[in-house]
């Protein structure tokens, strides 16, 4: 490592992604599958909260509500507007098949693309916990690096499981989304066609309109299938996603205070968030509280997020289904940190879905994402095959390296500029 050279005979990369393994395995095993807001949540981040204890010289879990079924509990709503939506076009009136068709695409938006809380009043309410452990310079803080990694794991995506997630997306969740466009075309064109009244009542279109109603079927069973997507109780062991995450910060804190590097006037902040498989609960609630600090001194926030594909590891430029632009100092200084150890990564986009870092961008706060995961994605992605022996540890160590060295130069340089 270029800027920490002076330190590197004592950092233990090997070391602390053995601990990072250990500590991954364990939960895995004795704890088992972290649905948001829930008991194991919690009890996880208690246990990462006590091996921090070690290194920082402050720890704390602070609680907030959610409403977790709200992020995907829209699926049903969506595929019963859009399916009726074709039957209500034929046989009464596209004005009433329209506005199904613009009820069932609102909370797809708002919900899952945008990852507002849009619906989530309509479901029961859970406690959340994010846990933040507090690494203070030697001298007066005038900066902060803070890691976020999300220490909860999806419910099953059923789909992904079955076909693979690349299969289950060109399959089905495309098809699924284009039919819901096609119905709404569908209910478009019978609208300016018919004039507002029922398509069988116009003879002179009735070809065109028994056309559109074949073709708006066709994507009927795709969207039925979609209701299968995701289990609604059965959460997976997450041992990639996302607590590689979170024991490759926490691996970074214990490599530095374990190598004896003190920052002068950094503080390094490490926040093992909650309910990130909700729609970023955890990191909005984080932010939300503590807006006004994030901002009275300056900041930066690197969010990890599943280390396991080592040729897929990438900086996250743009999140939140492509809405978003993380900050160019803070891009650029993971990327030049991996270059440092020998990684050149691209710049990439989340384009459907979103990672903690986004919450902060969204605020005004300079953050960015690293993160190692194939982007199809792969077939253990939010199923139950992503468990212990599917780790990488050659991946965490690589993000271990690259965090040391993002912490180190942040210290030593600040962030590069245009």
């Amino acid at each position: 490592m270029k800027i920490a050279k002076e330190y590197s005979a004592n950092i233990d990369i090997e070391k602390n992604t053995e601990y990072a393994v250990k500590g991954i395995t364990k939960i895995c095993k004795k704890i088992g599958p972290r649905k948001p807001g829930s008991p194991e949540e919690l009890r996880a981040q208690q246990w990462m909260e006590r091996d921090m204890k070690n290194y920082c010289d402050k720890t704390e879990i602070e609680s907030f509500t959610l409403h977790r079924q709200g992020f995907m509990g829209f699926i049903p709503f969506t595929v019963a507007c859009g399916v009726a939506s074709v039957f209500v076009n034929w046989f009464a009136s596209p004005v009433a098949a329209l506005i199904l068709c613009v009820l069932a695409f609102i909370p797809l938006l708002f919900e899952f693309l945008m990852y507002k809380q849009f619906d989530d009043f309509l479901f029961p309410k859970q406690t959340s916990h994010n846990m933040i452990a507090t690494r203070s310079p030697k001298g007066e803080t005038k900066k902060r690096l803070i890691m976020i990694a999300h220490s909860d794991s999806q419910f099953e995506w059923k789909l992904n499981y079955l076909m693979g997630g690349l299969q289950a997306k060109l399959f089905v969740e495309i098809p699924a989304v284009v039919g819901l466009i096609v119905q709404t075309v569908f209910a478009v064109i019978c609208l300016i066609v018919g004039n507002g009244s029922a398509a069988m009542d116009i003879e002179k279109a009735k070809g065109l309109f028994i056309a559109l109603f074949v073709v708006a079927c066709v994507f009927i069973p795709f969207e039925i299938a979609f209701l299968f997507f995701q289990s609604w109780n059965k959460s997976v062991p997450g041992a990639s996603d996302n607590l590689s995450g979170c024991y490759t910060g926490m691996g970074t804190i214990k490599a530095l205070a374990e190598a004896g590097i003190e920052f002068e006037n950094t503080e390094l902040v490490m926040i093992c968030s909650g309910s990130e498989e909700a729609g970023l609960r955890g990191a909005k609630a984080y932010v939300k509280a503590h807006e006004q600090e994030l901002k009275d001194l300056p900041t930066v926030v690197v969010a990890l997020d599943t280390f396991r594909d080592l040729e897929d590891m990438a900086v996250y430029d743009r999140d939140l289904s492509g809405t978003v632009q993380h900050d160019w100092g803070a891009k650029h200084l993971v990327k030049n940190a991996a270059a440092n150890c020998g990684y050149d990564l691209k710049f990439e986009s989340i384009y459907i879905g979103g990672c903690d870092a986004a919450a902060f961008t969204q605020k005004g706060i300079k953050a960015t994402c690293l993160a190692a995961m194939n982007p199809d994605p792969p077939r253990y992605y939010h199923t139950r095959l992503d468990t212990p022996e599917n780790l990488r540890p050659e991946c965490i160590s690589a993000g271990i390296e690259i965090m040391c060295e993002v912490a180190c130069m942040y210290d030593k340089e600040d962030l590069p500029t245009k």
